[in-house]
């Protein structure tokens, strides 16, 4: 597992590596704020008006992270005053694929920072997935594989399956965004997917198991 460290203003600098997890698991490391999103977020008495705002931000900062991840390539640019400016870009070709219904929280986030991402959806129940719509291309695009809360795993793991068997995605080429995480769910994506890259903000035995609930208000 990767933190991603800080400095005193919250500005990423570098990863620290933790053999704990595969090489490819990259949790936030925690600061203020993000604690306190997070305490938001499990706590029983939070409402749902503030647990809705408390995790769009939440999911802002660690789809901001996960972007980091995807592949960039140099490009030269003219500024207003005409100077040249030596930037990047990342390639195109990036889809978002929700895991239903809580998976659909993070499409928000997801838009505000790629505008016009693609976004296609899977439906599990009970480890069966009952419905899937992706676009064909699917196995040609990096893909933002999103999921708030893994506890047990075997909701991302039936997605992982659908996508690298019936749409033939490569494992490296998708990222899985979570917010939470348990360590045993976790655990069992990386032995059984250790090419996926995977960022999350917690890995902890405590996660808000009603997340698509509150989040929707259907609890």
């Amino acid at each position: 597992m990767s933190v991603i460290e800080k400095n005193e203003e919250n500005v990423i600098l570098e990863e620290v590596p933790n053999e704990q997890y595969s090489s490819n698991v990259h949790i936030v490391k925690s600061n203020n704020q993000i604690r306190e999103l997070q305490t938001f977020l499990i706590d029983r008495t939070t409402c749902r008006s503030d647990f809705k705002f408390y995790a769009d931000r939440l999911i802002r900062l660690t789809v901001e992270v996960a972007l980091d991840y995807l592949p960039y390539v140099p490009c030269e640019i003219t500024t207003p005053t005409g100077h040249c400016f030596e930037g990047l870009r990342h390639e195109q070709g990036v889809l978002c694929v929700s895991l239903m219904r809580s998976g659909e929280a993070m499409e928000k986030g997801i838009r505000e920072c790629c505008r016009s991402i693609r976004i296609g959806k899977i439906l599990i129940n009970e480890g069966i997935v009952t419905y899937a719509k992706l676009p064909p291309d699917a196995h040609r695009r990096r893909i933002l594989l999103t999921f708030p809360v893994i506890t047990t795993g075997s909701t991302v793991l039936a997605g992982l399956q659908l996508l690298l068997t019936t749409y033939l995605c490569d494992p490296s080429s998708i990222i899985l965004i979570s917010l939470f995480s348990t360590p045993d769910g976790m655990k069992k994506i990386c032995e059984q997917y250790p090419k996926i890259a995977i960022v999350v903000s917690e890995i902890n035995d405590v996660t808000p198991n009603n997340f698509g609930q509150k989040y929707f208000g259907t609890d």
